[in-house]
């Protein structure tokens, strides 16, 4: 049991931690792990009960992330790229999918999208992304699907939504399933509906950057409980789950395992992506600040379109969409390609200025080396992929970024159009 003296230290601690900004000297990252002291308390609370492995934490935090997004399960792992591979091993081992089987997946992406489908013998066809949501082509879609085509896996970059109306009529046409990645999208909305509902799947990362974290941790969602089970076994080594409607049928053949304890009888080939309590509990406290953590990150970006529109005869500021509500992993920017300057240089700039930034993700992922020799398909000339993995970076709008560090965001973006001697004129 925490001590009131300890509590208080702690609470001490945190009231102090806030430092003072410096322009010029103090950096401005693409993310920032924003918590404070009930993240720790309850994670000290944890470590005082004994129990710091998967445990009633890890239970409490499945049901408040099930209920926030709106779906029937929520299951715990340990990452958002093993969220992704776990995913599909189950929907294999269901035998809703087997090797060889194409998964349609935005070219403009981050790795660990598409190597678990790889990893697993399936085959990602990669088709070309929007040149304004920066999301999954929907008219690619379209055009790539084929007899071995199974899945539909949107992402919904950097939060925002997907055009997910269309993506579920060409998947209800072909008999698809929809597997929506929604690492980078915790509390986005398409329509008044949160991500991960619309599909048959959906996961989340909690990576220290990420919207909100649990330092490293992962979620799948889904409303199908065959699936729910299917996934909680083999998270946890195959084992069996010690369900009489989901152990009894695999069970009936082997009578000499029936009495045997249910943590030692395993099913099916599984993996150990547990997530464990002491993680939970920092992520239960988390996700009770994610709209207020998204607020920020809204406002941000909303200062950023406004202040930073007079350049924009030379940078794309993003797009929000209609009707869905954008909740700013990063803040993605384009270098037009009459700019006069490259995006190396903007970001260069930027970085001496303490300014940080990072690309697109992998860019165009079949250009990458790791995706070079491997069975893939690719729909079309993946021409905005390729456009984005040139010209677009993103900066940070996490809640560390207050007013005085965005103010001074926006006096180097004018401090280099400045220096390049640049005029500031609404693009055509």
């Amino acid at each position: 049991m925490i001590s009131n003296s300890l509590r208080k230290e702690i609470e001490d601690y945190f009231s102090g931690q806030k430092k003072e900004f410096v322009p010029g000297e103090t950096e401005i990252g693409v993310g920032s792990a924003v918590y404070d002291e009930r993240e720790v308390l309850n994670v000290l609370d944890t470590l005082f009960s004994g129990r710091i492995s998967e445990g009633p934490k890890v239970k409490q935090f499945e049901q408040d992330f099930a209920n926030y997004i709106g779906t029937e399960h929520a299951i715990c792992v340990n990452s958002g790229s093993s969220a992704n591979l776990l995913a599909y091993d189950s929907l294999m081992q269901l035998g809703l999918l087997k090797k060889g089987d194409e998964v349609i997946v935005p070219s403009a992406t981050f790795a660990t999208v598409a190597s678990p489908i790889l990893q697993l013998g399936l085959v990602p066809r990669f088709v070309d992304v929007d040149d304004k949501s920066y999301n999954i082509d929907v008219e690619e879609i379209e055009k790539a699907v084929n007899e071995r085509t199974k899945v539909i896996m949107p992402v919904h970059s950097l939060g925002l939504a997907a055009d997910m109306d269309k993506i579920l009529e060409i998947a209800k046409k072909h008999g698809l399933i929809v597997f929506e990645d929604c690492c980078e999208a915790h509390g986005a909305e398409y329509k008044g509906r949160k991500v991960g509902t619309f599909g048959d799947i959906g996961t989340f990362s909690f990576f220290v950057a990420h919207n909100m974290t649990t330092g490293d941790g992962g979620m799948i969602v889904t409303n199908n409980s065959k699936l729910n089970d299917k996934i909680r076994s083999v998270k946890t080594f195959g084992r069996a789950l010690g369900k009489e409607e989901f152990d009894e049928p695999l069970l009936k053949d082997f009578p000499y395992l029936q009495d045997y304890h249910r943590n030692q009888i395993f099913l099916s080939l599984g993996y150990n992506m547990r997530m464990p309590d002491t993680l939970a509990a920092f992520g239960i406290e988390q996700l009770k600040k994610l709209d207020w953590n998204n607020s920020k990150r809204i406002e941000t970006a909303k200062f950023f379109n406004e202040k930073l529109r007079e350049f924009d005869k030379f940078i794309q500021l993003p797009y929000t969409g209609e009707e869905m509500k954008h909740v700013f992993y990063g803040y993605p920017i384009v270098v037009r390609k009459e700019a006069g300057f490259s995006r190396k240089e903007l970001e260069d700039f930027l970085r001496d200025h303490k300014v940080d930034s990072r690309p697109f993700f992998a860019g165009c992922l079949p250009d990458q080396p790791a995706f070079k020799n491997q069975e893939i398909g690719v729909q079309g000339e993946l021409e905005v992929a390729r456009w984005i993995r040139d010209y677009c970076f993103f900066i940070g709008v996490h809640p560390d970024v207050g007013e005085k560090e965005r103010e001074y965001v926006v006096s180097v973006f004018r401090k280099f159009f400045d220096g390049k001697g640049l005029t500031s004129e609404p693009y055509p």
